[in-house]
């Protein structure tokens, strides 16, 4: 471990003098490269100093116990100094471990969300509304930003799907363990003898791609464009601004991807945003096979993010939502429903490190 900090130091030290340099702060892109990295190792720098500076703490005392009389007055005071150092220097160096996790290199990013109604019928769709306003409140409150790509709406007030943009800092570092399926327990609006339907809803959280992420070819694109049928202004069947991309890659025969988007009045914006679902569900495909063969990194985590998997169960009748990944039960669903998931989110968090640093561990 500590020759592991001692290169990440050298490597700080070494972008500090990149970043000094004349050709580099001539060049934007390198320049940003470099900054970005050494801000990510600047947690790892500062926590490491603190840990050497309680070591040679540490040290100066046990010299300086040994130079003192052991029935002297001072004798006391130093034992407890140098106990408490040593608790700090455990609690230092389990929070070095945790810095130098593997990092997921997409957390920083805004994501696609993708919501959809599964088995259930009307009470699904309902609760894929639902469960999209829930996060929709989670937003507002790390004052993230939620744009609405494409909506297949009920005529009961449900949604049979929906993809949404979250823009915003962290974003998929806190929303991704929502991927899965979310199992709903509740008496629904026209069930008349009262009795608890059971309903499933799938969710996918796809990090964002950038365009030097997935390199597509023109040439695997077909591009349809079609009269909207939804929400969308004046101009809605009355204009081709509906856009369909299929993306059939050439040496991928097993690899189709359709994304229709119709909710802009401008049929390039509606084109955007299917290019910009399709780089996202494109990266998850690449990501997913990429980590299907990591079979050690897979079981240092909590979930595998596989949408068939149940993830949580939401039972209105005892107000309690529970993870099936940790094993978590809390009986808040009505506060959860508004929007308050910090405690999952937290939960959740906490369990990975755990299981990472045992998967190090062993």
């Amino acid at each position: 471990m500590f020759e592991k900090l001692e290169s990440i130091v050298q490597r700080h030290e070494e972008l500090s003098g990149f970043l000094s340099d004349p050709a580099v702060l001539a060049d934007s892109e390198k320049l940003r490269d470099y900054a970005k990295e050494q801000a990510e190792l600047r947690p790892a720098v500062a926590a490491y100093q603190t840990y050497q500076t309680a070591q040679q703490d540490l040290q100066e005392y046990q010299e300086l116990l040994a130079s003192e009389d052991p029935e002297g007055d001072l004798t006391g005071s130093i034992r407890d100094e140098i106990d408490i150092l040593k608790t700090r220097l455990e609690t230092l160096e389990e929070a070095l471990r945790l810095l130098l996790l593997p990092r997921d290199p997409h957390d920083d990013r805004s994501v696609i969300m993708e919501i959809r109604a599964g088995t259930g019928g009307d009470e699904a769709a309902l609760f894929a509304g639902d469960l999209f306003r829930m996060y929709g409140r989670y937003a507002e409150s790390q004052r993230w930003r939620v744009e609405v790509l494409s909506v297949n709406p009920t005529e009961t007030g449900g949604m049979k799907e929906i993809v949404a943009s979250v823009d915003g800092q962290q974003v998929y570092s806190k929303l991704k363990w929502e991927s899965g399926t979310h199992r709903v327990q509740r008496v629904p609006a026209t069930e008349t003898q009262g009795r608890i339907h059971t309903s499933a809803v799938t969710v996918a959280i796809l990090p964002e791609a950038e365009e030097v992420d997935i390199d597509i070819d023109p040439a695997d694109l077909r591009i349809d464009v079609f009269r909207s049928s939804g929400p969308g202004g004046q101009s809605v069947n009355t204009t081709d601004s509906a856009v369909r991309v299929t993306y059939e890659p050439k040496d991928r025969k097993d690899l189709r991807i359709v994304v229709t988007c119709q909710d802009e009045k401008s049929q390039h914006k509606n084109r955007a945003k299917a290019l910009k679902v399709l780089r996202a569900r494109l990266l998850d495909v690449l990501e997913s096979q990429r980590q299907a063969q990591l079979s050690e990194q897979r079981r240092a985590q909590i979930g595998s993010g596989d949408r068939s998997e149940r993830i949580r169960t939401y039972n209105f009748p005892q107000s309690r939502i529970t993870d099936h990944r940790i094993h978590l039960t809390l009986y808040k669903l009505e506060q959860v429903m508004e929007g308050n998931l910090g405690e999952l989110v937290e939960a959740l968090s906490l369990a990975d490190r755990a299981a990472k640093l045992e998967a190090v561990a062993s």
